[in-house]
């Protein structure tokens, strides 16, 4: 479930959530950590246009790293079917990932794993390209019951001057106003009822944001 808070807001709600579920690990301090994803779409854009026409079962490819660091590099694909998602994740090198960026794909031709086979198979067969980085600050808390994450993405910002995740020149711009926050609750079977009263979701106006959709549409007005 997604939302946009003002700031007001987040910093009201960031307070309680804080004092009763535990900041993710990865975080860097009590900001959080960064996260830069490159995503993929086909050549008649249909990632993008799916999601703009509510097509019930749809699916994005990016490669993700956290920090600015090479440290840990994922392939993932992010499934929806309605209101379910579901995320996979491969780890690819340094070398593979300026590989695929350069084009060469036959890199991933040999893979075994079955996500990195059906991404081999999205480049060489269905012309999938580098569209657009979108990066942002996520501040995460967890609650086990329910494998509970509770985020705050602030600063989100799309590259608009080239597509390489590591490129210490690259420009951003920022679409969204800076008194914004995208609250994301996400949970497996149930949320449970002390997390929904402490969070209490239904005082904010429910949104289908889709921060690779607003940072594609960045692009495409700049480079219309």
């Amino acid at each position: 479930m997604k939302y946009y808070l003002h700031v007001f807001d987040y910093l009201s709600l960031r307070q309680k959530v804080s004092a009763v579920l535990t900041l993710d690990k990865n975080s860097l301090n009590e900001e959080g950590y960064g996260i830069r994803s490159l995503y993929f779409d086909g050549i008649h854009n249909h990632s993008i246009y799916d999601k703009n026409n509510g097509v019930f079962n749809r699916e994005k490819y990016r490669i993700r790293i956290y920090n600015g660091s090479d440290q840990k590099i994922s392939l993932e694909r992010k499934s929806k079917y309605g209101d379910y998602v579901c995320k996979e994740a491969a780890p690819i090198t340094r070398a593979e990932y300026e590989a695929i960026l350069n084009r060469d794909i036959d890199v991933l031709s040999q893979k075994d794993h079955p996500l990195l086979v059906d991404f081999y198979a999205a480049l060489k067969y269905r012309n999938f390209l580098p569209s657009v980085i979108v990066d942002y600050v996520r501040e995460a808390y967890i609650y086990e019951p329910g494998n509970v994450r509770i985020t705050f993405d602030k600063r989100l910002s799309a590259g608009v001057s080239n597509v390489d995740l590591f490129d210490s020149n690259l420009i951003f711009e920022e679409p969204l106003k800076p008194e914004q926050t995208i609250l994301e609750v996400k949970f497996d079977q149930y949320l449970p009822d002390n997390i929904r009263q402490l969070v209490q979701p239904e005082r904010f106006v429910r949104s289908a944001i889709s921060k690779y959709v607003i940072c594609r549409e960045v692009n495409i007005k700049r480079f219309k």
